[in-house]
């Protein structure tokens, strides 16, 4: 399954299993762990092991976070967006400006790379030093790559009950992120249904 690192960044709010919602990046602990599951698409970028995670980069990640999941929100409209955080979403404008202030931090230059017996492909090369400025760069512009790219128009929120996730959809009829969301759905739809003819029982009998 494609995996892209915007949608990984929003998916670090997600259901915690027991009816609320979790936060990957609520500690510093936390937020080296999802870096380090992050490793193969930080690849090219920022070696996962070369980043020290302190309180102050933390808060800049959920901050970029932040935007990204109004983004995110944005670009599922006019369906309803992740009830996460539907009520706590930044400005559309803010979002875009911290998204595109964040990218604009490393100055990158594009380098071909073709090796001999393999397919030419672009890197980015860094002027940037700091290997905490290219982690948050890079997470911007994945997202920037993600928003502006073909897989915003298959995106969407999960609308099973207590699920908070944004996925892309994988094929046309897909309506869940995954198949457990999906029979949690259907449950619910079947529990309603049977409340609703079990009510009009009782006002006609």
């Amino acid at each position: 399954m494609e995996r892209w690192l915007a949608l990984e960044l929003a998916s670090t709010i997600r259901h915690d299993g027991d009816g609320g919602v979790a936060d990957d990046l609520a500690t510093t602990h936390g937020t080296v762990r999802w870096i380090q599951a992050q490793a193969d698409l930080l690849a090219g970028t920022v070696p996962a092991g070369e980043v020290t995670v302190d309180e102050g980069l933390r808060i800049e990640i959920v901050e970029l976070r932040q935007a990204v999941r109004s983004l995110f929100a944005r670009a599922v409209s006019p369906a309803p967006p992740s009830s996460a955080d539907a009520r706590l979403l930044m400005p559309a404008d803010r979002a875009l400006t911290r998204l595109n202030t964040v990218a604009a931090r490393e100055t990158v230059v594009p380098q071909l790379d073709w090796p001999r017996q393999g397919t030419p492909v672009t890197r980015l090369l860094s002027t940037e030093g700091d290997p905490k400025t290219r982690l948050v760069a890079a997470l911007a512009r994945a997202s920037v790559e993600f928003l502006s790219g073909p897989p915003r128009e298959r995106l969407r929120a999960c609308t099973a009950p207590r699920c908070v996730r944004y996925f892309v959809k994988s094929h046309g009829r897909q309506e869940w992120c995954k198949p457990s969301c999906g029979n949690r759905a259907r449950a619910a739809r079947h529990y309603q249904r049977r409340r609703l003819t079990a009510g009009d029982g009782a006002t006609t009998s």
